[in-house]
């Protein structure tokens, strides 16, 4: 496991040196925040009906979700891998004594772990002290607190996870821009990103709890405001863990598969 540790702690050292990127993004995110939380405001406006969602709770998500964007967005990969299985060097990887997906899985762990670490803090300090109707709320209290911190965690493995299916379709496609723009795509509307899951109909909510997407977004920011709470969170986060195992079952398995029928050209 040492040599897995250190390979991750190098790829998170490396992660911290893009501060300026880090800086563009946190300005983008805010104003992806603003536009989402004033759109949604138009419609809680004219709405004749009482929504699903209380206003803060939703206020609330929006602004989570742009903190911690750099964990859920499945469109974002690590181009190097993708590079590294297209034109031939992943044959280096092969040549290497240690477990491939292990490393490649650790290393989109720091990625992602380094980027939201240099961005979530000015999100998070600058949202709270907001205006009333456009504020981040904070947690509804200190077990929703901890419950948050761990279903994100279990979140960033979830999503880890899933994006390694995009580098086993790319080993089989030999391209890597279906499989990036169909889980891409899919994924930022089964996971509650571009609408909330509780405004969405009731019957397509139940459908979507049937995949693992909706674990790695609607979960952890309902747990936050305490939408989700008492016995019905500890088993949300016993499904989110399950999903996290299996998929990370499936994938080493898948990835083996792979590896067995790879095909290296040019020279």
């Amino acid at each position: 496991m040492r040599q897995y540790a250190a390979l991750f702690k190098m790829r998170l050292i490396a992660g911290f040196q893009y501060r300026a990127a880090a800086w563009a993004g946190v300005a983008t995110q805010f104003a992806f925040g603003f536009v989402f939380i004033l759109t949604y405001d138009a419609f809680y406006r004219s709405s004749a009906q009482e929504p699903p969602m209380p206003w803060e709770d939703l206020v609330t998500y929006l602004w989570l979700q742009q903190a911690f964007l750099a964990i859920i967005m499945l469109w974002w990969q690590d181009g190097e891998l993708l590079s590294g299985i297209t034109d031939g060097h992943v044959a280096y990887e092969l040549c290497r004594p240690y477990d491939m997906y292990a490393v490649w899985y650790a290393r989109l762990v720091a990625l992602r772990l380094s980027s939201v670490l240099l961005r979530c803090g000015p999100i998070l300090i600058i949202t709270v002290f907001l205006p009333a109707r456009w504020r981040m709320h904070l947690p509804a209290g200190p077990k929703a607190a901890a419950l948050f911190l761990l279903s994100l965690a279990l979140s960033l493995l979830l999503v880890a996870a899933v994006s390694m299916f995009v580098y086993i379709l790319t080993f089989i496609t030999l391209s890597p821009v279906g499989a990036r723009l169909i889980i891409g795509i899919a994924s930022e509307f089964l996971q509650g990103s571009v609408i909330p899951i509780p405004l969405m109909p009731k019957p397509l909510q139940q459908v979507l709890n049937f995949f693992p997407f909706r674990y790695a977004v609607d979960l952890p920011f309902r747990l936050y405001s305490g939408n989700i709470a008492g016995s019905d969170a500890l088993v949300q986060l016993g499904i989110q863990l399950a999903w996290v195992v299996g998929l990370v079952l499936l994938g080493y398995w898948a990835f083996g598969r792979v590896l067995k029928k790879v095909v290296i050209q040019g020279g």
